[in-house]
């Protein structure tokens, strides 16, 4: 199995906060270790193409974006990218 790449796109905002802790929770409850990176400078967002934040990407594909799944969503998206 490779290694996970999860990235969060948002520039700090509640929203983009809470998909961070909720991805952590995910994480955790997986017992998983991952790469996992925030990005919230708007030009390197602009790179993703995504249309709106939050946003999370798993191994480079955008899984979710303009809202926040909830723990067991995210769960589910990591498990189908290992």
């Amino acid at each position: 199995m490779g290694v996970l790449e999860i990235t969060i796109l948002g520039p700090g905002c509640p929203a983009c906060n809470d998909l961070e802790k909720r991805t952590i929770s995910a994480l955790n409850e997986l017992n998983l270790t991952v790469d996992l990176q925030k990005i919230s400078d708007i030009e390197k967002m602009v790179e993703y193409r995504v249309t709106y934040i939050p946003a999370l990407l798993i191994n480079g594909k955008v899984k979710s974006e303009g809202r926040v799944p909830s723990i067991r969503e995210i769960k589910e998206l990591i498990k189908k990218e290992l």
